[in-house]
């Protein structure tokens, strides 16, 4: 399997990611033209961890998005469920606390974490729906979720733009950076498929989230959903 299809089976998914994680990272860079470093930084702040705080980092891959949170102090969980980037992210960074799990179905107690955190991987779940509200059971009351995730440009010529950037650079680009560059076309597929900010924030209030607010990063490329458990 060198790809996943847009029903994401979950075995689908994981094996393509063990696919990619050598140079997960790398090509995540040039795809995204540098912008993925940005996009992290605006995460950090917008989970704005403190030390003694427990952070879970969902779909957290190498560990790469796990390390602003831990620098802060706070304890940091990082968790996916694919093996080959759990393995090479403990190679990388060993001291960090790498967990296999499945956001379907976190292996994790109620009320556990002051925030929860998910950048470009609530896209690849197969029940979205149902991670959002493991993510609400596995915060304590009064604490947050901060979802990073591809969406839809605000403005429809560069939209009509980045649809193209999608479908037609990216493949090739991926063919020059990447292991396993079929994974990017799937990826390409499931950010064209993938709800626009209003309707996922629908998705959050449901499962149980309150003072669900979004904000645009470069354009609506990427936006930041934020929520919290009411105490």
């Amino acid at each position: 399997m060198t790809r996943a299809s847009l029903d994401k089976q979950p075995h689908e998914v994981a094996s393509m990611f063990d696919n990619v994680a050598e140079r997960y990272d790398l090509t995540n860079d040039v795809l995204s033209l540098g912008q993925d470093r940005r996009w992290r930084k605006e995460v950090a702040k917008a989970v704005d961890a403190r030390p003694a705080q427990k952070v879970l980092d969902l779909a957290a891959g190498t560990g790469t998005s796990s390390l602003p949170f831990a620098r802060t102090g706070a304890y940091v969980v990082p968790c996916d469920f694919s093996l080959g980037m759990l393995r090479v992210g403990k190679k990388n960074h060993s001291w960090l606390p790498f967990t296999a799990g499945d956001a379907t179905g976190l292996p994790f107690r109620d009320d556990t974490f002051d925030a929860v955190t998910i950048s470009f991987g609530l896209r690849n779940v197969r029940d979205f729906d149902a991670a959002l509200r493991e993510m609400h059971r596995v915060t304590r009351p009064g604490g947050r979720v901060v979802i990073c995730e591809f969406s839809h440009p605000t403005w429809a010529p560069f939209r009509t733009v980045y649809t193209e950037y999608l479908m037609r650079a990216l493949p090739p680009v991926a063919r020059a950076v990447s292991s396993n560059p079929d994974a990017y076309v799937y990826l390409a597929e499931s950010i064209r498929a993938w709800p626009d900010q209003a309707v996922l924030a629908g998705h959050l209030q449901k499962a149980g989230w309150s003072k669900v607010a979004w904000r645009n990063l470069t354009g609506g490329v990427v936006t930041l959903h934020r929520g919290f458990k009411q105490g």
